[in-house]
């Protein structure tokens, strides 16, 4: 649970600080980022570690370790991936052109 904690904030700041080189809302990418990786860690945790561990629960200590971090790499992974796919592809808002006639 603790690698969850740590890798959520890890993406909050990547993509707030992704987003910002690009020219686009910190904040919106950030908390993008932190959605997938929370719906990623969630349905991990549902649908695979939870019956997993009930499953395995008379097991060696590392297999339990092991299961309880599945749901933090799918939502690593998952990240990595809205990263990859959505951020990095997004084109940057144009800026206003001025007019050159305007005085300044």
């Amino acid at each position: 649970m603790l690698l969850a904690k740590i890798a959520g904030i890890v993406i909050l700041v990547w993509f707030y600080q992704s987003a910002k080189t690009r020219n686009l809302p910190p904040v919106q990418w950030a908390v993008i980022g932190l959605v997938g990786f929370w719906v990623a860690w969630w349905i991990v945790t549902l649908s695979v570690a939870n019956p997993m561990l009930e499953t395995f629960e008379k097991s060696p200590g590392w297999i339990l370790l092991l299961i309880q971090l599945l749901p933090a790499l799918a939502g690593i992974a998952a990240a990595v991936l809205v990263q990859k796919k959505f951020l990095l592809t997004a084109p940057a808002p144009e800026k206003p052109e001025q007019d050159s006639d305007s005085p300044e």
